[in-house]
């Protein structure tokens, strides 16, 4: 039904496995994992590079991966149960109501990808690797790193000289995480090459991913009671965002800046690989996996899994009722009713629309699929109504439930995220949209809620931000803004609504919920927590049986 959920399955069992017999061997293999033999010279360092680069297309790409702990864990999406469709044995439920436990498959699954990706990257820089390289190579550790900081509070690692090492990893705590990221990724600005295009690690990546330390520092070193926001750190995030104002990183459109065309950072053209008629390249996408319609991508990475993000919502009719491309999606993922009105009418994000011209022109008549939050009853490219597996007429309807039993409506409810417009032209062989990883978007945003929390700029200057996306976007300008209403998470005068708006489903709602003191509280389909221990996911269990240096997080 859902080939890479099923395959993702059989992998945690057959870890399940090693973790009966061998605790050690699951240890050596999921966090020391070392890709090559015979030692540091028989693989080169480019190539120890670009398996580096392809780690990020498992726990990047992959719906239950980081985005589903980012955002299942979040009112922005959730993934009903649909008769016998997506129960799973609960484990997408346990995430949208915070019920979690440290034997869920999802967290255990990306921790080891993870270890996976900072493995890659540290074997890399033993190597000896060049300048460019080493740069690289500490920019996807970083990453790597900065992820485990994020989801589990603490960060297992390998220093270079010990990357073959068999022993217990250490593990780095909040504090001397953040150290550690702040100096290395401000040591690699200088030596990553500005003329690096989006799909490799460039300057502006190693600004946008120190930005996200800073901003989220105070959480880390003390989630359930994170001090106020050091007007050093924000000023430093500030002048960061400035930086990649006025960089000039090459981007396929030519120039950095906001796209005229909002899902045009999401479309099949969108890395400048797409055919004619399917929308613009993005302007915005700073760091992306970069699939190019082809098996392996021009830096040597292979075409990652983007058809992912839509499967993941569509229904299994959506386009395909005539099985000219074979199984249409997955009938998934939804999000609720709030996130959806929350957007006003003239919003561009919001979507709902035909794509890419709004009189229908391009890849939407393949179709008929609207992009975007799509609402409502679906049609075929012809206009005809389409039905969903029981002859019910299939609209995506705004009432949805963690577990659905009316047979007429359950397999419609939930409105459907498409952000990624299916790459028609590429759709039996290699999708070619770019899978966005970081985005100008969300730059000009860190950059306002930065002045809003002690940098220079003031109210005044991220009035201003929010206000020239707003025009961008097509919404209305905005008479004032602040960071957060906690008694309404979507007032349209804060930032972290209009980071919902700008950002849904691109894996960044749950930490803009923790940074802004949001997290625990009731939302649709999810009563307020009751004390703070999903604020951190749990430690896998058979990694704090097979290494002593993890402690278990609270509550778990």
């Amino acid at each position: 039904m859902k080939k890479r959920k099923i395959s993702n399955l059989a992998q945690i069992l057959l870890v399940a496995g090693l973790a009966t017999t061998s605790c050690t061997k699951l240890k050596e293999v999921e966090i020391n994992k070392i890709p090559i033999g015979g030692g540091a010279g028989s693989v080169s360092p480019g190539a120890q590079l670009i398996a580096a680069y392809n780690d990020l297309n498992t726990v990047m790409h992959g719906q239950d991966e980081i985005f589903s702990l980012q955002e299942n864990t979040t009112d922005e999406s959730l993934v009903p149960t649909r008769a016998g469709d997506w129960d799973d044995n609960g484990v997408w439920r346990l995430l949208h109501t915070h019920t979690w436990d440290a034997t869920h498959g999802q967290v255990a699954q990306v921790f080891n990808n993870l270890g996976s990706l900072e493995s890659d990257a540290t074997t890399a820089l033993a190597l000896n690797p060049s300048a460019e390289q080493a740069a690289e190579a500490t920019f996807l550790r970083s990453l790597a790193q900065y992820y485990y900081l994020n989801l589990y509070g603490q960060v297992p690692y390998r220093t270079v000289a010990d990357y073959n090492a068999i022993g217990v990893a250490p593990v780095m705590k909040p504090a001397d995480a953040i150290d550690t990221l702040v100096n290395n990724l401000s040591g690699i600005i200088s030596q990553l090459s500005a003329s690096n295009g989006h799909d490799i690690a460039n300057p502006n990546a190693a600004r946008f991913l120190l930005m996200k330390v800073l901003l989220n520092k105070q959480w880390f070193l003390n989630p359930a009671k994170p001090a106020a926001q050091a007007s050093g750190d924000m000023e430093q995030v500030r002048t960061l965002g400035l930086a990649i104002e006025s960089s000039a990183q090459p981007m396929p459109s030519g120039t950095i800046g906001l796209t005229a065309k909002y899902f045009d950072n999401f479309g099949p053209n969108n890395g400048g690989f797409g055919v004619a008629g399917t929308g613009g390249p993005s302007s915005e996408n700073i760091f992306v996996y970069g699939n190019n319609g082809t098996a392996t991508n021009n830096n040597g990475t292979g075409n990652g899994g983007i058809d992912d993000r839509w499967m993941m919502a569509l229904h299994y009719n959506s386009w395909d009722q005539n099985n000219t491309y074979g199984n249409a999606g997955w009938n998934g993922f939804s999000t609720i009713a709030e996130v959806y009105t929350a957007f006003d009418p003239a919003d561009t994000r919001r979507g709902n629309v035909p794509y890419p011209a709004p009189n229908g022109a391009g890849v939407s008549p393949i179709s008929g699929l609207n992009v975007g939050l799509d609402s409502g009853q679906q049609f075929n490219e012809t206009g005809a109504k389409i039905n969903d597996r029981r002859g019910n007429l299939l609209s995506f309807l705004e009432p949805v439930a963690n577990v659905e039993t009316d047979v007429h409506t359950l397999e419609g409810a939930g409105i459907r995220g498409i952000k990624y417009y299916p790459d028609y032209a590429n759709y039996t062989g290699h999708a070619s949209n770019q899978l966005a990883i970081f985005r100008y978007g969300d730059v000009e945003l860190m950059i306002a809620e930065a002045d809003l929390s002690g940098a220079s700029g003031g109210a005044g200057e991220a009035l201003a931000k929010v206000n020239a996306l707003h025009t961008v976007r097509g919404a209305p300008a905005l008479a004032s803004i602040t960071l957060v209403n906690s008694g309404n998470l979507y007032d349209a005068t804060t930032i972290l609504a209009e980071r919902q708006k700008e950002l849904w489903w691109e894996s960044w709602r749950r930490e803009d919920m923790i940074r802004l003191g949001v997290f625990l509280n009731a939302w649709d389909l999810k009563s307020a927590d009751v004390g703070t221990t999903y604020l951190l996911f749990p430690i896998p269990v058979a990694q704090v049986v097979a290494n002593p240096n993890l402690k278990q997080n609270p509550g778990y």
